[in-house]
């Protein structure tokens, strides 16, 4: 499977397994169900997460042309997946980041700090 056999929501959350500012790996924890535009100085664009992105995800995550190797788990509508180093599960997994704005709580937290700076 290639990246152009992706959803436009699978592509959002794999884009996000590695830090865009440092380029090091991190957890992107999404929710399924998601959706959110976002303005930006070009205009706007949305990230929708549905159920069949997630799979989508899955199928990508185990037979990816790029020799990449995944993990990620779900429970209930949450699925976290991380980008493997070597082909396995860190010891240290708690010490990387997670990357959290593709879930319905981040975009009630960023309109509750809004409100409060008002």
């Amino acid at each position: 499977m290639e990246w152009n056999d992706l959803t436009e929501g699978a592509k959002a959350v794999l884009e996000q397994t590695r830090n865009m500012k440092n380029d090091n790996i991190q957890i992107v924890e999404f929710e399924i169900g998601f959706e959110q535009e976002y303005e930006t100085g070009d205009g706007s664009y949305t990230v929708s997460i549905q159920e069949e992105d997630y799979e989508n995800l899955k199928r990508y995550t185990q037979e990816n042309e790029y020799g990449e190797k995944y993990h990620m788990a779900r429970n209930k509508n949450i699925v976290k997946i991380i980008l493997l180093e070597n082909g396995k599960i860190p010891d240290n997994l708690s010490e990387y980041p997670v990357f959290r704005q593709y879930k319905k709580d981040a975009i009630l937290k960023d309109d509750e700090f809004e409100v409060d700076e008002a």
